[in-house]
């Protein structure tokens, strides 16, 4: 059977960004003005428009979601008409909208009675998220006789500014549960939504037998008709930037048992190019992120949970080393092992093919060495200790995507646009990371990486 590698795209890490402010950035000045109220509270009635509207998505009532929307608004409110219907085979719940912004984007035109809104719209999948997932829309509001009514969700779009257009946005949707799955779907395809159920429920107890910690067990698959779809899953109005990406795992990173839960977007093209083996390895990949995610923290290297996503999904794989990692296979052949550990820059947009290709390899033989030896057990350690970092454990966060895997000939991940190089925390995550191996390995990060590269020349030639 030929077999193909699967690539992946790099998480988008916020939490670079994420600063220790100082307390009197945080007061308000004795002398100044005080803080302007929220949007909501500064316009009452767009926040009861949306409150009105969640109510009706909630109970199911088609009449009073169409209420909320601007009657001369045709083709918006004709495709707002479907919704309720959409959404019937939905498990949703706690449905809600939260008022972020009223000049979230520039109008066309000019605002005349118009408001550009940033809105935040949470819910839960009852029986799968412990709390509320969220997303934003860029609601275009329009006045009329007094109240406020929503006109439209595409104008943003021109300037940046596309939101999230959820499945029951763009059609019908189809559910499939499985026994440790929930797979969300257009209607196409019904047999590709209970292969995807399937494939996830086979995953879920390889990754268990491998994580020992705590973790739901479920996974949530969104699978939508076309690769435009995922994109707009995915807040982007560009479906080309996903072009034969398999699969996205969104959600937040770091030490909180109730964050959202992740979701695996599948893309129907890339997805079918997989043969079985990497299709079982793109899922089993992906469920390893899901049942990390409270312990992968903005300090965990890339190296480490891509190779450690990889270890899981490759685990009772027998392939040689070589086969699993053809381009350092290469690189050893021709006398250019690499140095050092990847770093995350080796998993940027810009580090082409091969650099992206060895560092995944790199990664997953990290984490097969330390199996090897020190044993799994002490690998799982690791793993949690590499992400404890005091306050920024807590606040550490991956927005989406979080995880990407791509369908071709050896393809590699991209690092998504956000993201930016954590250039001021190198040294101290470096630090910690070193402390962190002595502590579960009995080696500094100097001795590991020797060990490394040795282990790496000794599975390859």
């Amino acid at each position: 059977m030929s077999r193909q590698r699967a690539g992946r795209r790099r998480p988008s890490r916020a939490g670079a960004a994420t600063r220790a402010v100082p307390l009197l950035a945080l007061l308000v000045p004795l002398g100044g003005c005080a803080p302007q109220a929220p949007p909501g509270d500064r316009y009452p009635g767009i926040q009861k428009m949306l409150d009105a509207r969640a109510r009706a998505v909630r109970h199911g009532d088609t009449a009073a979601l169409l209420a909320t929307v601007d009657p001369s608004a045709t083709a918006f409110r004709a495709r707002q008409r479907r919704l309720i219907a959409n959404l019937a085979a939905v498990p949703v719940t706690d449905w809600r909208y939260e008022l972020l912004s009223t000049d979230a984007f520039a109008l066309p035109g000019g605002p005349r009675g118009r408001m550009a809104a940033k809105v935040r719209l949470s819910y839960r999948l009852r029986g799968y998220d412990t709390a509320p997932v969220t997303s934003l829309q860029y609601l275009t509001l329009t006045e009329r006789a007094g109240h406020w009514r929503i006109s439209g969700d595409t104008d943003g779009a021109a300037v940046g500014r596309p939101g999230t257009r959820q499945l029951w946005d763009q059609g019908p949707v189809r559910v499939v549960r499985g026994r440790h799955s929930l797979v969300l779907g257009g209607a196409e395809d019904p047999a590709r939504l209970r292969d995807l159920a399937e494939q996830v429920d086979a995953a879920v107890p390889a990754v268990s037998d491998a994580w020992k910690g705590r973790w739901s067990g479920t996974v949530v698959v969104e699978a939508p008709d076309t690769v435009g779809q995922m994109a707009q899953l995915l807040g982007s109005g560009d479906g080309d930037g996903y072009t034969g990406i398999a699969a996205v795992t969104t959600g937040e990173a770091g030490a909180s048992a109730t964050a959202p839960a992740d979701r695996v977007i599948v893309n129907p093209e890339a997805y079918q190019e997989l043969n079985a083996l990497g299709r079982e390895v793109v899922l089993t990949h992906e469920t390893t992120h899901v049942a990390t995610r409270t312990v992968t923290t903005a300090a965990t290297p890339l190296w480490l949970s891509e190779g450690f996503a990889d270890w899981v999904a490759y685990r009772d794989v027998p392939d040689k080393a070589a086969t699993t990692a053809p381009e350092l296979s290469h690189a050893v052949a021709d006398g250019k092992t690499p140095d050092s550990l990847p770093t995350d820059e080796d998993f940027g947009f810009q580090a082409g093919a091969d650099r992206l290709a060895k560092a995944y390899e790199g990664g997953w033989l990290a984490c097969r060495m330390i199996a090897d030896k020190w044993g799994e057990a002490r690998l799982l350690a690791f793993y949690r200790a590499a992400g404890r970092t005091g306050t920024e454990s807590a606040s550490g966060r991956l927005g989406p995507p979080l995880e990407a895997l791509q369908a071709a000939h050896h393809p590699r991940p991209h690092r998504s646009p956000g993201s930016a190089p954590a250039h001021d925390r190198r040294p101290a995550r470096a630090e910690r990371l070193d402390r962190a191996m002595r502590d579960q390995l009995g080696v500094g990060l100097a001795e590991f990486t020797r060990e490394w590269r040795e282990y790496v020349e000794g599975q390859l030639r």
